[in-house]
């Protein structure tokens, strides 16, 4: 796994590894003098930012300086500790004073960006979960509640005006690695390569079906409407039509030289259908890509 044991947040806390190791003070101990990963609850900021947290039945303290990497420094603000309350948060347990195991989740932090820096690389397929959707892309946990972000540009082929078209937060999506900065201890990612090339999309189709389908954009000239993320096809202009507008269309015809798909839009369907990606909208689902190229050989 390019990510070792430092997994998105939300990740670890269910299993059983994570319930051994926070079930009674023997097995905690342990935990502590090995510096396992862990994670409980947090359940409580109080006023000077600092954290407590439910570890499954004990309950720990995470004071301020100590609930994130480069909170003290100033590179990210008390939201990010306060924003945490009611969500599962990682950790190393540091000691014991006054009945409350003492924690650190900013350690966990940085033992996973260097783990990251040492050994993610470019292509690598990795997990990540939705923290926040901004216009201009996905702010998606890597590991550990470390944070990276997939610029719009990279989220799909098809053309979205909010990544919200896509994503939704708190949910748990892949991503491609595409660079590292080892100065600003970021990785760079991107999505689209995990959803497949025009000649994979489109097999999934075939002239004379009737298809469903969302408008994602309105021109002059036609509709394009999205049939999958990664593939779309031009209808002739009908009224009435605005971007995300669910239809039924009729493929006329599939061009794989020109990577064209021709549409005739037969209905607008009632609003509630979303489009966010699912587990079998990836073609690549784990491993490292060498290489990718949307189009076909013969376009």
């Amino acid at each position: 796994m390019p990510q070792g044991d430092y997994l998105p947040e939300g990740m670890l806390i269910g299993t059983e590894r994570n319930k051994e190791h926070t079930r009674g003070s023997k097995n905690i101990l342990k935990a502590m003098a090995k510096k396992t990963v862990l994670e409980g609850v947090a359940v409580m900021c109080d006023r000077q930012r600092n954290l407590s947290v439910d570890m499954g039945g004990e309950s720990g303290y995470i004071p301020r300086e100590e609930a994130a990497v480069g909170l003290t420094e100033g590179r990210i603000r008390d939201i990010a500790v306060i924003s945490k309350v009611g969500k599962p948060i990682c950790f190393e347990i540091t000691g014991r004073r006054e009945g409350l195991w003492l924690l650190s989740r900013r350690a966990v932090q940085q033992k996973a960006l260097d783990y990251f820096m040492d050994n993610l690389q470019s292509g690598d397929v990795i997990k990540c979960t939705v923290t926040h959707l901004e216009p201009f892309g996905a702010f998606v946990d890597i590991g550990c509640g470390n944070i990276s972000m997939i610029g719009i540009e990279n989220i799909s082929v098809s053309r979205i005006t909010h990544p919200s078209e896509r994503f939704r937060e708190g949910q748990k999506i892949l991503a491609v690695v595409t660079g590292k900065d080892r100065k600003m201890q970021r990785v760079s990612l991107s999505h689209k390569e995990l959803l497949g090339t025009w000649e994979e999309n489109a097999e999934r189709f075939a002239s004379g079906q009737t298809a469903l389908g969302i408008v994602r954009g309105v021109e002059d000239y036609g509709v394009f409407v999205e049939l999958s993320p990664n593939l779309s096809g031009l209808a002739e202009k009908k009224e009435g039509l605005r971007p995300g507008d669910p239809v039924s269309v009729y493929i006329k015809s599939m061009i794989p030289d020109k990577m064209k798909v021709k549409l005739v839009i037969i209905d607008r369907l009632p609003k509630g259908r979303k489009a966010f990606i699912k587990e079998e909208d990836y073609f690549i689902r784990s491993g490292n890509i060498k290489e990718w190229t949307y189009p076909p050989a013969c376009s």
